[in-house]
């Protein structure tokens, strides 16, 4: 039992929002007669999810830091029409409504970062305030009317990668890309193990190390498998793509930077954190900012992928945000939760929307489990920290980053003396 502890790097327990997505996948790949783990399917699952997964990214930094964000779907909504009007009316290329759909994010995450940071009104209220202001600016930009996006643009929210190279039957820059990033993560993990051998770090047996590369490679490899032998024409994802790239580009913030244990401290203990000369105004101002821009983003994605944007775009987008935030291991009080776990968190409600539509099961129903699901994922959350036991996914996702993946209290009041003020 220990070496198997060794090869998963700790408890069972806390893994459970992970060994619940393998067994969601499991449970609705038998009821739905193998319909879930099809080429086409996981294609669907990515391109119909990843804007929500994109605006998880931003949450989880957002409820860390303490607060909450409620006004992402309207954001989004927004900064769609406005884009969309901007190369119809307005004669802007394709890659002009890509900046414009930025500025609009950014100017925004000003807007709404400087009444949280600055004037101190709580983000809630900021937000809150937010979303209905957006929404209303969403409708009476585009008069209520749906105006579709060129070509160029439904390419980064709904193409595949492009085939090239000879003929092979499968899409060859996905399979280099796969393995490319299977290569990557094994070197990751030999480098990681000599680093703690020569800092006099306890590691596990060579054998564990290579038992838990093999599984991993596996994993990645059929995942590439999949993606790769689709019917003509298709790869892996664009906005898939995008979503990885903002993966690995957050967690590294989040987890090796100055100002990502920053946003841990003020959301662990805030007063701490001052005192420690942490500048709490800007750390705020800078998550606050950030959750627009991608939200505006998570908006270009979703209106690429619909080939138009419209006046209910965006509508309770937040909450499933929110949920994949919590489902992930994200604490309400804020200072804890990480990027991966938010994905994680992300894909079982994902998976859940995506198996009970294959089963036929009504939006009724479907919105009553997904609910259920959230309660129960926080409640056994809670239990496992009220019994003293790291977060469900704590572990899991430290192994990403520094080994900090959520600091409260007096932890995070460390990390802050520890880490120069900016």
């Amino acid at each position: 039992m220990k070496q198997i502890r060794d090869i998963f790097g700790g408890d069972f327990r806390q893994f459970g929002m992970l060994f619940a997505l393998v067994a969601l996948i499991a449970f609705f790949q038998i009821r739905t007669g193998g319909l879930v783990l099809t080429s086409t399917n996981m294609m669907n699952l990515l391109n119909g999810n990843s804007y929500i997964l994109v605006l998880a990214i931003g949450m989880v930094l957002v409820i860390i830091a303490g607060h909450i964000d409620l006004s992402v779907g309207s954001v989004a909504a927004f900064a769609g029409i406005v884009t969309a009007i901007s190369m119809r009316d307005w004669g802007f290329p394709w890659w002009g409504g890509v900046l414009v759909c930025l500025t609009v994010g950014l100017l925004i995450g000003i807007w709404q970062g400087f009444w949280v940071a600055y004037v101190g009104i709580p983000g809630f209220i900021v937000t809150l305030a937010g979303m209905m202001l957006f929404r209303g600016a969403n409708q009476l930009v585009g008069k209520s009317n749906t105006v579709p996006v060129p070509d160029e643009i439904q390419y980064i929210g709904g193409g595949y990668l492009p085939e090239v190279g000879p003929e092979t039957g499968y899409n060859n820059l996905t399979l280099i890309i796969g393995i490319a990033i299977i290569v990557a993560l094994v070197m990751l993990e030999l480098r990681n193990r000599r680093i703690a051998i020569k800092l006099g770090e306890t590691v596990p047996a060579f054998w564990v190390v290579v038992v838990r590369l093999v599984v991993l490679a596996g994993v990645m490899g059929y995942l590439t498998y999949m993606f790769a032998t689709g019917r003509k024409g298709t790869g892996f994802p664009i906005s898939a793509l995008i979503l990885l790239v903002l993966v690995v580009l957050y967690t590294i913030l989040s987890q090796r930077t100055i100002i990502g244990r920053h946003v841990y401290a003020v959301g662990g203990n805030r007063l701490a954190a001052a005192l420690s000369g942490v500048k709490t105004k800007r750390v705020n101002f800078l998550v606050m900012m950030n959750m627009s821009i991608l939200a505006s983003l998570a908006g270009l994605i979703f209106i690429g992928r619909s080939t138009a944007s419209g006046p209910f775009d965006g509508v309770m987008w937040e909450l499933d945000a929110i949920a994949a935030v919590f489902i992930g291991g994200a604490a309400v009080t804020g200072g804890v939760g990480t990027v991966v776990g938010s994905m994680i968190g992300g894909f079982v409600m994902a998976v859940l929307n995506n198996g009970l539509q294959l089963m036929g099961i009504g939006a009724d129903m479907t919105q009553i489990i997904k609910g259920l699901v959230l309660l129960i994922a926080v409640a056994f959350d809670v239990f496992n920290k009220t019994q003293g036991r790291p977060s469900i996914i704590g572990l899991l996702t430290s192994k990403f980053g520094s080994g900090k993946p959520g600091l409260t209290g007096a932890a995070a009041e460390a990390t802050a003396k520890e880490t120069p003020a900016e």
